[in-house]
């Protein structure tokens, strides 16, 4: 319970810290960055949804490793993808890693009823957080965008999530 209020708590900062940048002029984040099994990922906030802590999903059988099966979520049943696992890891995850991991709903505009599973939520990134940038690597997934380097020398992926919601891989979940 105590993780669901947490989690209220934080979108409600981010809402408010998102409408104070608005109403100054300063620029606003264009990322949620996440972690997920070691990868770092950018993730447009145009195209996410809301964030829900990870309460379980009823499998679904014959479906891929990396989809998590479905969960209820604002009275919405929604396919959970495991970010992490749909980009090709197999590190397995504990339950004291799942019961501290978020789901994040798509955008109802991507029309695809799914979210993704990822082990931490990282804040949010504008381009200003990093000093270099370059494009995705060739042969990558056509939803990879640029890779972004921070002040640390930490590499963050930024994921198209619309190209991603319209992918083969994404939409093919029977095993």
């Amino acid at each position: 319970m105590a993780n669901r209020e947490a989690l209220k708590d934080f979108q409600a900062r981010l809402a408010v810290r998102l409408q104070e940048a608005r109403d100054e002029g300063v620029s606003v984040s264009s990322w949620l960055a996440v972690e997920s099994a070691g990868g770092r990922f950018l993730l447009p906030l145009a195209q996410l949804g809301e964030i829900f802590p990870w309460g379980g999903a009823q499998s679904v059988p014959y479906t891929r490793s990396w989809f998590m099966g479905v969960t209820n979520l604002r009275g919405t049943l929604t396919g959970v993808v495991d970010l992490a696992g749909l980009l090709g890891s197999v590190q397995p995850r504990s339950e004291q890693v799942l019961l501290e991991s978020s789901v994040l709903a798509l955008n109802g505009a991507l029309e695809v009823n799914a979210a993704l599973l990822v082990d931490r939520l990282a804040g949010l990134r504008g381009v200003q957080a990093f000093v270099a940038s370059e494009p995705s690597a060739q042969g990558a997934p056509a939803y990879f965008g640029s890779a972004y380097v921070d002040e640390q020398g930490m590499r963050w992926q930024e994921l198209d999530l619309q190209a991603l919601s319209r992918h083969p891989a994404f939409l093919s979940i029977s095993a």
